[in-house]
């Protein structure tokens, strides 16, 4: 089910991804381009109701993957709207050879959405560099793996002890130790973040946990203060 979360943005969460035994939740953005087309943000799953629903939404003119991690439903998306540009993080075209990518994502927007959304590429980390965005309009930001939030009974067993020690859950977003430990390049992802802790943001989407309406600046801070 699509959900409004501010002026020309869009939620729907999809269903859950296996990673190792441990279950994620997924949720996509529908971004409002300037012509009333769409940029869609990590795509989820596509069921035939999802698919009816974005297209009675607008046309979608971009399929973006904010990370190399976030592809598994890339394939059915390109399949479904093969007019849509691919836009995808370092290193996920060569991962997916199978895909046809039109750009590599990186600081700069590219033109297709710049008037509406703004970017930064967070290098620096192990596990993957990721494209966090602001959306001008519902003045939102936009992260897809690097703030994760879970509650306490999502997980049980050695996986809840697992998830507790990395920080996954808790009652806001945070960012995993996992992707603390394996940022080596301290210096290129601190210059990151104090871009995006630059922008007028009030509201927070994360890929996985529960979207903030307001206070963003402060968390975003405090969140990121290891850094």
């Amino acid at each position: 089910m699509i959900s409004s979360f501010g002026p020309g943005l869009w939620l729907a969460d999809g269903g859950y991804v296996d990673v190792a035994g441990f279950k994620y939740p997924t949720r996509m953005c529908l971004i409002e381009l300037g012509d009333g087309s769409l940029a869609v943000w990590s795509p989820v799953a596509l069921t035939d109701a999802l698919a009816k629903q974005v297209s009675e939404l607008g046309k979608v003119r971009a399929l973006i993957a904010p990370n190399h991690l976030h592809h598994l439903a890339l394939s059915e998306w390109v399949t479904a709207f093969p007019e849509a540009e691919l836009f995808g993080a370092p290193g996920l075209a060569a991962k997916r050879q199978d895909l046809s990518f039109d750009a590599v994502l990186g600081d700069i927007a590219p033109e297709l959405w710049s008037n509406v959304m703004d970017q930064t590429l967070i290098p620096g980390n192990l596990i993957t560099k990721e494209i966090v965005f602001f959306h001008h309009a519902s003045q939102a930001v936009i992260f897809c793996d690097f703030l994760q939030q879970f509650p306490k009974g999502h997980f049980s067993g050695w996986r809840r002890l697992v998830a507790q020690a990395d920080g996954m859950i808790g009652e806001t977003p945070q960012v995993p130790r996992k992707f603390r430990l394996a940022t080596t390049g301290r210096a290129a992802a601190r210059a990151a973040i104090s871009k995006v802790l630059e922008w007028p943001s009030q509201s927070l989407v994360v890929a996985h946990g529960a979207p903030m309406k307001q206070s963003a600046q402060a968390h975003l801070k405090a969140a990121f203060a290891w850094l």
